[in-house]
């Protein structure tokens, strides 16, 4: 048996459970002045505080949430942008559960005929249809490689992006990192090299969070050992960083050298955007209208020009239509690997129909797949890894 008391308008929480000989209390919440000395009162005479997690973890025990929406309550305590909390919020209702629970009813319904098939293998009934298996098996796989696809843009909500601002020396990095927050946060001056380290700050673009890393300017010759170890950090956040903004002066670069110097910095095109900076200076026409640099953006860092464009770049770049999108995103990592072995042991059920394996193969192989959706919802656990999950949850919830 469980009761709850609330003292007053406090978050003070008292929890009692019912042991089998003896009563075992569970006091868990954030109190504040005279309640702290109930509190301690209670400990003398019993009580003890709740675990992290313990809530939420008595509530997926009593099967009142699976694991995926007992995760989410950790999720949107945690969230930090609107995005997130919008992702946890669907996570906690049911959303992906729903999503879970549908493949796994499909799944449960054809083993359960080829099972049957098992028990009567003397007399040669077939119950399940094989063709009717083979589109359940190819729906599940899209469903589980959409599900898979959609933790690139979770993990972007869940945990930030990293966008590393690049850029030979002078370009324009730090005032752009400023005119991006919105405040003068790196120290700004017409002398190349003035910045020897990474500045990193965070800001909120449109419901998504971003490290914003200002870097050393990248060139190839330089005396300065200090400078140097500077630009060999800056690779460094280049190879780290989800999205590199690499910034070039389009005063006075002509189209070769920018070209050369992207090349330089060796970064993919799917994670790079391009922007010509200081247009408020005089502006070499022919880089605008090069077909070469038809996805440049222009910019004046320093008059805060094409910045609002730059943030719309940088969110379409990393979300693209994603968060207009109803359905699931996954935000977990210990789902994405389990969404992995999924598509596994899935693509294992097909090889098997396709080769027309026995029965009792064709059910092992759907087994091993409903094993790993539970695996996702909570229903196929041990205790280390329930005390893992909860370990990481704030006091008491």
């Amino acid at each position: 048996m469980r009761t709850s008391f609330f003292m007053g308008k406090s978050d003070f929480t008292l929890m009692i459970l019912r042991g089998a000989n003896n009563w075992n209390w569970g006091l868990y919440g954030a109190c504040q002045g005279g309640h702290m000395e109930i509190v301690k009162l209670m400990i003398e005479k019993g009580a003890r505080m709740a675990k992290p997690g313990e809530f939420t973890q008595r509530a997926f025990l009593n099967a009142k949430l699976d694991l995926t929406q007992a995760e989410a309550v950790a999720d949107l305590i945690a969230s930090n942008t609107e995005a997130a909390r919008k992702t946890a919020l669907h996570n906690l209702k049911g959303g992906f559960s729903n999503d879970l629970q549908l493949m796994r009813e499909k799944l449960i319904k054809f083993s359960a005929l080829i099972e049957l098939e098992l028990d009567f293998s003397q007399e040669d009934v077939a119950f399940a249809n094989k063709k009717e298996l083979e589109n359940l098996v190819h729906q599940l796989q899209m469903r589980t490689q959409e599900l898979y696809d959609s933790f690139k843009l979770g993990n972007a909500i869940k945990n930030g992006v990293q966008v590393a601002i690049v850029g030979k020396p002078n370009a324009g990095k730090s005032t752009l990192l400023n005119a991006l927050l919105n405040e003068n946060r790196a120290l700004v001056s017409d002398i190349p090299g003035t910045t020897r380290d990474t500045v990193e700050e965070y800001i909120n673009i449109q419901g998504v969070l971003y490290k914003l890393i200002d870097t050393a300017g990248i060139r190839m010759q330089t005396d300065d050992s200090i400078e140097q170890m500077g630009i060999e950090k800056s690779r460094e956040k280049i190879q780290e960083a989800d999205i590199v903004i690499a910034l070039f002066d389009a005063s006075n670069h002509s189209i070769s050298a920018i070209q050369a110097w992207q090349s330089d910095i060796g970064v993919a095109i799917d994670k790079l955007i391009l922007v010509g900076n200081k247009i408020d200076l005089a502006l070499d026409q022919s880089i605008k209208t090069d077909p070469v640099f038809k996805e440049v953006l222009f910019i004046s860092a320093k008059n805060k020009e094409n910045i609002a464009a730059l943030e719309n770049a940088l969110n379409q770049k990393v979300v693209g239509d994603g968060l207009n999108k109803e359905g699931t995103i996954v935000t977990n990592a210990r789902h994405v690997a389990s969404l992995k072995k999924l598509m596994l042991a899935l693509n294992d059920v097909e090889t098997g129909l396709i080769q027309n394996v026995t029965g009792d193969l064709l059910a092992l192989d759907i087994r091993q797949a409903l094993h790993y959706l539970g695996t996702i919802t909570g229903e196929i656990t041990n205790e280390d890894q329930l005390d893992f999950i909860f370990s990481k949850f704030c006091i008491g919830k």
